[in-house]
């Protein structure tokens, strides 16, 4: 059993989440289907972008022990529905992603979004500086479940 799934739009970071977590090198790529990793399942940004392929989020989370709604808040539109983590019978944090290049209201409307989807815990990370990642990864190291 994998410790997290990250689920989230085309181009939040989950894929460069994974990497960072399994501490290897970063390689930008488009992820065109479920990816594993030591540590993490990756997932495609369409199923979370077509809520007809939820039940693809469904399917896959059963083999985490979390899940992770990543969310890109430099982009303007919003996947998550509210009450999301609703379809898990899990722990289903959030992660802001890229709060480098956002603007403070940008990180508080993510805030705001990743609280209605029902995300029990949310962390600010920036992969690419390294900011936030030591919390979030002390979490996944504590899961005891």
């Amino acid at each position: 059993m994998k410790n997290i799934i990250f689920m989230g739009k085309t181009g939040s970071g989950k894929t460069t989440l994974c990497q960072k977590l399994d501490q290897l090198e970063i390689k930008y790529k488009k992820t065109q289907s479920v990816e594993l990793y030591n540590n993490a399942i990756d997932t495609p940004g369409e199923y979370m972008e077509n809520r007809g392929l939820y039940n693809a989020l469904i399917t896959t989370s059963v083999d985490a022990k979390v899940i992770a709604i990543v969310y890109d808040p430099t982009q303007e539109e919003n996947y998550i529905a509210p009450g999301f983590a609703g379809m898990f019978c899990k722990d289903v944090i959030g992660i802001i992603t890229k709060i480098n290049k956002a603007t403070e209201e940008q990180i508080n409307l993510a805030y705001d979004r990743l609280e209605l989807a029902g995300a029990s815990q949310i962390f600010k990370v920036d992969t690419v500086d390294d900011i936030g990642l030591k919390p979030l990864f002390d979490y996944l190291a504590n899961i005891n479940l």
